[in-house]
Formats: C-alpha cells, structure tokens, sequence
C-alpha cells in the first residue's frame, strides 16, 4: 500500500531511465517501474515507460528499492538505492525469461501473436474490422477459427470448440454461447487464445481445442480506461467501456457495454419428395432485434507481496425479439399449385446471468513458486414466448423457460523444480443442473381455447457434474522443452423427463493424456508436437427427446442415447522467420469415436396444408463408429514497411466417417474442405489506417449434404484524432453481400435445396476515446540486419 507518512515539505527528486529489450535494443513501452522502501518492502510509487522505453519518476529523498519489470521478461533491480538527488538509472535491459515453460518462443511482436508451447495467442487491438463489432466478429478474423453464417464457431474446420472466458466457464458465454457471442462488444477483448493441443490443466471438453477469451484489465497506477460508441446500418448503436483504478494494494476495474442492433436475415427451402413427386418451398424472412447490457465490477486486493485477492460479480441481461415469416407453398409433380399458407413466430426472449468469482493466488519466495483457488458460481436464465398466427388466424403459443445453475471449484499447485523445471497439480469441479420447460398449446377451433400438446410439451430436468484431478510436468534443456500432463476426469449425468416418466443415468470416467514437445532449431526456427486426448459431451438439448419445430414441417428432436465422443489429435508445428516474412504452420491428425452426426429423415407422419398432407422431416443427432480427420495450415505473414502489411492464413482439412443410422442407412463419407483469410492493412495520406479482410469457405459434404463455398470481405478505415487519445473508425462487413449459406440434401425420401443469409450487408461507425492511456503502438523485432519482423494474426 502507498505511504502517505512522509511530509509535504520533504524534498522531492526524480528518478528517470530508458528500458529496452536486451539483443534488440527495442524500446519495451509499458514496462512497469515499481519503488519500495528498503526497510518494510511497502511500496511508494511507480511508473510506466512511454513508446520510447523512458520514465521519470518523483520520489521523496530516501532508500529504496527499485524493480523494472515487463510481462516474460527477466525482472531487474537495484535492492539498495540511496536516492538523494536526480537519479538516472540510465539504459536498462531486460531479458527474455526463457526459463518460463509455457512460453517457448517468441515469433514477432507482443501485441499481435505469441506462439507457446501448447497455445498461440493473438491480440486483437489492432484488428480495424471490428471495431463496434462483437465477441464473434472478432473470432471470425483469428487465424484457425472460422464462424459460419448461423454464428457456430469451429477450430480448424470442426465445430466442438470449448470457449472460455479468462480460462474459465463464464456466464458471458450464458446458455446459448452462439448468441452470446453476438451481443459482447469486442472492445471488451485483449486478447484470445488459440489451444490446439490443450495440456492437462484444462478441461477434457472439445475435440477441435479451446478458445480462451481474455478481457482487458489494467494494473496500472491511478485511473485510467477506455470508451467507445457506435451506430450502424442497419439500425445499430452501442456504447462500451473499460476503467481501472488502482490505487496502493487495491485495484477496481470494470467493463460494460450495451448494444443494441436489428439483424435481418432470410432462408429459402426447396424440396422434392421421391415418393409423390410433390414439391414444397418455404420461404422465411427474419427481422430480428437484439438488446443486451453486460457488465464485469471485480477488485482487485495485493494482500501482501505475495498474496492477492480477486473478486468480481458479472451481471449479463439481454432482450431479443426475432419476427419470423414462413411462407410455405406446395406444388404437385407438375408444379401446380395444391396448398399454402403464412406462418408469422414473433419471439421474445429475454436472458439474464449473473456470476459471482473468487479468486485466490499466493505466490512463494521462489519465482513460479504459486498456489491458486477459484470459486465461481453462477445462475442463468432465458425464456421464449411466442405467439404463432397461420394465415392471420392465431394457431399456437410456445413457451420455452430455462434455468441453469453453474459451479466451479479449482485448485492448483505449481512447484519449480530447479532453474529449468516445474510440477503442477490440481483439482477442477463443475457442477451444472439446467431444466427446461417446453410447452406448446394449439388452438382448439371449436372452444377457442388453447389446449396443451402433450405430445410436443416436455419437461427436462437435466445434471452434469464433472470431477478432475490432474498433474503436469515440464522442463527445459537446452534447445528441447516438454510438458506432459494426466487428467483423471469423471462425468456423472442424469436425464430425469418427468413428462414422460423416463430417467437416466450415465457415469463414466476417463484418463487423458497430453505430451507437449519443442525443439528450437534455430534463434527463429522452432519445430513442435503435440498429442491430447480429449472428448465431446453431448448438450442437453442434444439429448432432449422432445421435438421442437421451426416449421409445421421441420423439427428437431434430441437423443437421450447419445454416448460422449472421445478422440486422439496429433499436432506437428514447425515456425520460422526469413526477412520480412513469418511462417507459422501445422500438420494434423486426429481419430475420433462415437462422433456426433446429424441426420435428416422422413417421419412417416404428415401435417395438413390447406387440405393436403405435407410430410414431417426430422433432424436428430447420433453416434457414428469412427471419423479421421487430416490437415494441414499455415499463417504467412509479410511487413514490407511500417505503412504496409499483409497476412494470409490457410486451412486444409480431410475427414473420413463411417457408420449407420438406426434404419441400417450407410452414412460413411469422405469430404475434403478449405478456408482461406488474407488481411492486408495500409497506411494512406494523413495516416488514416485501412485494412481490407477476405475469407473464402470451400465447398464440403457429408453423406446427406453438400455445402457450397462461402465468401465474405471486411473493409474498414481508421483516423486518430486528439494527439492519439482517440480514434474514429467507419468498418463495412460482408462488402458484397456475399456471406450465404447454400446447400443441397439428398436423402433416400426426399431431395432438398436451401439457402441462408443470418445477416445482410452493414456499415458502422465507432468513436473510441482513451483517458489517461497511451495508444498501443506496434513494436517491431528486427533481425540482424536491421529489418523489421512482425507477425499479423
């Protein structure tokens, strides 16, 4: 805690130095200088470096001790100070600290990408393309991850992504993590993290690996933050803010925003029935609306020099309302007209979350030397009510109320073992009980009263609780490191369907190894392999065997059977600087068993339209035997002066399933799919900044349905204004209104094709204002000669 004993009149002097990176000389702006008194080790004041690496700093005349520290640096000082005039320190280097095991190596500079042994980290500051955007625009432009135009997110072409928050669940993700997802504010963001081979500290959950979102939280003196305000076309206005205020051993940070925005879309749906030659087509057009507020209070308390306490409370609540018309029409086998009609869903629905964390780090004399406690609990809810006209006559209501209830336990213990080496040991508990209430009631002609489906109305009561206990071991020796890790997980699950009467219970328990290796072949050539076992739960809505429709005509319903999937993934990664380009890539294999896969069949049961009956088509997800999955991907990337550079990301992948529905259908298939991002930014006349991002989808299929390819461009530009205190930013997504899924499936009853648009073209306008914060600038490495290194991700 700071002093405030010293007297008013007791002379000042000044304290001032220049801090660069040792090798490269680099100025390291926002190194961190921290003063104590040599005697009770309190802390006085501090500071932080400007761009150039310099900081002057006023002290009382004194004894002291002085640390200059920077994030994976070696950390230097001067234990025994006598300060009795203007002091300057003069050039101080700092030193890369590569006795840390999680970071291996450092490819370019820290505010765009790290590459670490089980994980590459990207900042995302300096990405203009999604500015005013949200948590899920900015997941779209990380290399290996796409999101398709329904908002699912996948890793390297697959879509059983573990999203944290922080390194933990979050009730920011809340019960629907797609929709979520859409409604953070991505100025909330510092940075994510891209896990493809996961060491045992994390989670068995996600074959494809783990993001991890971090959100900014400043440590630095006094009070300092940064606000931005958007509005957009169509409609769309948001505003969002992150403040810290430390002051002594305390430090308060906050982050809030609030958005609104309308998000029209459409669909259109074209199938052919083998059996009649009939046709239907419906056609839906969605105008949706989507208010949310979240916000993120924690403090922060430095107990002693060793010890600190954290604590923070977040509070989500959102408002959607989603205005759904579905115009079905029906033809014969000469495409006459037999039937129609309009079906108009206006949804409500509102979310509310709210989470409570704990957490608890004490640091030991020996640096890495750490034990740390979480504890979290948190509660969601989210309820739906529609009111369902069909031809202008009222047919329907639905109502859908669910409730979760989440808590975390965590414990873990990292023990250095000598200069080089670390154990680690923990405990991990989740523990989620969610129900969800669906009720659907129809309108009965001939009362006028609206009567319960027991038959679509379902109750489902439904508990995960997870218990792990895990152990990893690292170490470095010379050129080599490796980290090897065991997880002992155990999931206990109950399915109790009270409508129904059916109950059931899973209990299985598995072991998941991870081995994590590295080899510098050089100052800038590093070799990496990876292998983690991990596994798929299904979802509770994955099991709910009640069906719920988005049409008269097209349900889903869950399967209570559905068994967890487990896989094995090897990861080779090689990494390497020539001149002014960066290499990053990776080669793939993962074999899976029991994968998830979604089948679309004929229920034999029929609706009427308008006198006709219409057949029913489900959509259901089960297990299949076995898939292996092959890839490969590299991120080159291309700075030919401090005005421009580009980036490209290329992603291969080939899978091969095999298995059979329950009606002895062979649904084995082999598909080969790509995507591809190229980001280019360039400096135009009065520094106004523009940066253009393009992805391409390849086309893909499966054994019921062919995928055609997907392309999308970004344009955005950005000006500072206000001596850099502030920005303006104006960002165009899906340039040409290109961003459309289409696809075709053919099954043994029924020939359909499809096409969906979630979002149209939009525009944004963001202003961000900085207080008391510098503007992150770029730093760049340089090689031998002089060049300038970075690495775009």
């Amino acid at each position: 805690m700071f002093s405030f004993t010293f007297a008013f009149a007791q002379k000042e002097v000044k304290i001032e130095g220049t801090v660069l990176e040792e090798g490269s000389n680099i100025p390291l702006e926002y190194a961190t200088v921290v003063i104590k008194t040599k005697n009770d080790d309190k802390i006085i004041t501090g500071g932080i470096t400007d761009t150039e690496g310099k900081f002057k700093i006023n002290v009382p005349v004194g004894n002291y001790e002085i640390y200059v520290e920077y994030i994976s640096y070696k950390t230097k000082s001067y234990p025994d100070q006598n300060i009795s005039k203007n002091t300057d320190l003069g050039v101080i280097k700092l030193a890369m600290d590569v006795a840390s095991l999680d970071e291996v190596m450092v490819v370019a500079e820290r505010t765009t990408v790290e590459i670490r042994l089980d994980k590459k980290i990207y900042s995302v500051g300096k990405d203009l393309t999604v500015r005013g955007g949200t948590v899920s625009d900015v997941l779209d432009n990380v290399p290996s991850v796409a999101v398709d135009v329904e908002g699912n997110v996948s890793l390297r072409g697959q879509d059983n992504v573990r999203i944290l928050i922080n390194g933990k669940p979050s009730g920011l993700v809340g019960l629907n993590s797609t929709e979520a997802l859409r409604q953070l504010p991505a100025e909330s963001i510092e940075k994510v993290e891209v896990i493809t081979s996961p060491s045992a500290r994390y989670d068995s959950e996600g074959t494809a690996g783990i993001l991890n979102i971090i959100l900014k939280r400043s440590k630095i003196q006094g009070f300092n933050g940064a606000i931005t305000t958007n509005v957009g076309y169509d409609p769309s206005a948001g505003v969002s803010g992150n403040i810290n205020y430390r002051t002594g051993d305390v430090n308060i940070f906050n982050t809030t925003g609030y958005s609104y925005r309308e998000v029209p879309g459409n669909s259109y749906t074209n199938t052919t029935y083998k059996s009649t030659g009939n046709i239907t087509e419906e056609t839906r057009e969605f105008d949706r609306v989507r208010k949310g507020l979240n916000t993120n209070l924690g403090v922060e308390w430095y107990i002693n020099d060793s010890a600190s306490l954290t604590t923070s409370i977040l509070y989500r609540d959102s408002d959607n309302e989603s205005n759904t018309t579905n115009e079905f029409l029906q033809f014969d086998s000469n495409y006459n007209l037999i039937g129609e009609n309009l079906r108009f869903d206006p949804e409500v629905q509102t979310d509310k979350t709210i989470q409570y964390s704990t957490n608890f780090t004490k640091n030991f004399d020996k640096s890495g030397h750490k034990l740390t406690f979480d504890f979290q609990y948190e509660i969601s809810t989210e309820d739906k009510n529609s009111l369902v006209t069909v031809d202008g006559l009222t047919s329907e209501m639905v109502e859908t109320l669910e409730d979760q209830s989440k808590i975390l336990l965590q414990g873990d213990y990292v023990l250095p073992l000598g200069e080089n080496a670390q154990f680690e040991l923990g405990y991990r508990g989740n523990f989620n009980n969610q129900s969800t209430d669906y009720t659907v009631e129809i309108l009965d002609e001939d009362t006028n009263d609206f009567i319960v489906d027991t038959d679509l109305s379902n109750l489902l009561n439904y508990k995960e609780y997870i218990n792990a206990v895990y152990s990893q071991y690292g170490s470095k020796h010379g050129k080599f490191s490796y980290l090897l890790g065991l997880r002992l997980e155990n999931t206990q699950v109950t399915i109790d369907q009270p409508t129904s009467g059916d109950f059931k219970k899973k209990n299985y328990t598995g072991l998941f190894p991870t081995v994590n290796l590295n080899y510098e072949l050089s100052e800038d050539e590093s070799l990496t392999l990876g292998y983690s076992r991990r596994l798929r739960r299904a979802r509770s809505w994955f099991i709910n065997p009640f069906p719920s429709r988005s049409s008269v005509t097209s349900i889903f319903q869950g399967n209570p059977d559905l068994d967890p999937s487990y896989s094995g993934t090897f990861d080779l990664g090689y990494i390497t600087r020539f001149g002014k380009f960066n290499f990053n890539s990776s080669a793939y294999y993962q074999h899976a068993t029991d994968v998830f896969n979604f089948v679309s069949f004929d229920t034999g049961e029929t609706v009427e339209v308008n006198g006709e009956d219409v057949p029913v088509i489900q959509r259901t997800p089960i297990n299949l035997s076995s898939e292996d999955r092959y890839g490969f991907e590299f991120t080159l990337s291309y700075r030919a002066s401090n005005k421009f550079n580009t980036s490209a990301n290329f992603n291969v992948f080939k899978s091969k399933s095999e298995g059979v529905d329950p009606n002895g259908v062979d649904l084995g298939s082999e598909n080969t799919s790509w995507f591809a991002r190229l980001n280019t930014k360039y400096t135009l006349p009065g520094n106004i900044e523009w940066q253009t991002s393009m992805f391409y989808r390849g086309p893909s299929e499966d054994a019921q349905n062919k995928r055609e390819g997907v392309f999308s461009t970004n344009l955005a530009f950005s000006k500072d204004v206000f001596n850099e205190k502030a920005s303006i930013a104006f960002t165009v997504s899906d340039l040409f209104n290109s961003r459309k899924r289409t696809m075709e499936t053919n099954t043994a009853t029924f020939f359909s094709t499809s096409e969906f648009q979630w979002r149209k073209r939009s525009f944004n306008l963001s202003f961000t204002y900085r207080f008391n914060q510098q503007k992150k600038r770029e730093r760049s490495r340089q090689n031998g000669n002089g060049e300038e290194m970075e690495f775009e991700g």
